[in-house]
């Protein structure tokens, strides 16, 4: 049983004293967006929320974007924001619903149930009339944070393979027609544009109006179209483990949560020789 991952802004003011309340501004942009999530956060804030850098916060030893890190280094770098067992967090971007997700999955996948993400984020929260604060962050006391890794909802490229052979489950690319298709040169060097073979392509911007996720029923009919059945096992993917993560979102909101995101994502299987790779 899942519970409704989505808050909406009024609901996050009425709280937002509350001791057990955490608020994470974890803005992140693709560099083609020409904007700096730091300088954002320094103008303007959810007050008191804890800037958590997405980059940061991933494995940095990896060649690949924001790998999931090993989970003792996770745990410490959350102890270090002041983040701890038994806190509720809500996070929140500066796109409205972008990298949020991905946040929010990462700590879901380290054990930590009440985590939320704010529906329209920051955007959705100013228009509200919500006040926000500006300024760097401040430091907190820091707490105990307990990392469990759930390995099975981490999928790597072998469990792809498996998925798209066998048919066990369904690998749903978030990633633009245009990308899926091969159309586009991919941003990364040396990954070949193009999808896997089998996969079906769910662009994430399809889930959302003005930033903000659709209704389940409308959501049902989004899937419907592209192709993939909500019930059955879906594995995510998209360019670098970001967006696959608003299908997940998505997929938790309608009750039938995502097998698993696949966390090297293109950026790993379109690099990788041995794999195939379909266009059109």
């Amino acid at each position: 049983m899942t519970h409704q991952p989505l808050v909406t802004p009024a609901w996050l003011y009425e709280r937002l004293s509350a001791p057990d309340i955490v608020v994470l501004d974890a803005s992140w942009y693709l560099p083609a967006a020409g904007r700096d999530p730091e300088a954002e956060y320094r103008e303007a804030h959810i007050p008191g929320a804890i800037r958590f850098d997405l980059d940061a916060m991933s494995d940095t030893e990896s060649s690949l974007p924001h790998m999931m890190p090993r989970p003792e280094v996770f745990a410490s770098r959350m102890r270090a924001l002041g983040i701890g067992d038994g806190q509720q967090v809500v996070i929140y971007d500066g796109m409205g619903l972008f990298s949020a997700p991905r946040v929010w999955w990462m700590l879901k996948t380290f054990g930590m149930r009440d985590a939320l993400v704010l529906d329209g984020g920051l955007p959705a929260w100013i228009a509200a009339g919500y006040p926000t604060e500006e300024g760097e962050a401040q430091p907190r006391e820091r707490r105990h944070f307990t990392a469990r890794l759930d390995n099975g909802a981490v999928a790597d490229a072998g469990d792809i393979a498996r998925a798209l052979e066998t048919g066990s489950a369904q690998v749903v690319d978030a990633r633009s027609a245009p990308r899926f298709r091969g159309e586009e040169a991919e941003p990364r060097p040396g990954v070949r544009p193009g999808h896997m073979p089998g996969a079906k392509n769910l662009h994430y911007a399809s889930l959302q109006r003005e930033g903000r996720m659709k209704s389940p029923e409308e959501l049902a009919e989004v899937f419907t179209a592209a192709g993939v059945d909500p019930r059955r096992p879906v594995l995510t993917t998209c360019g670098s483990g970001v967006t696959a993560a608003i299908i997940s979102l998505a997929l938790e909101t309608m009750g039938h949560p995502a097998r698993g995101l696949y966390d090297g994502s293109w950026s790993e299987w379109g690099a990788d020789p041995q794999r195939p790779v379909e266009k059109g």
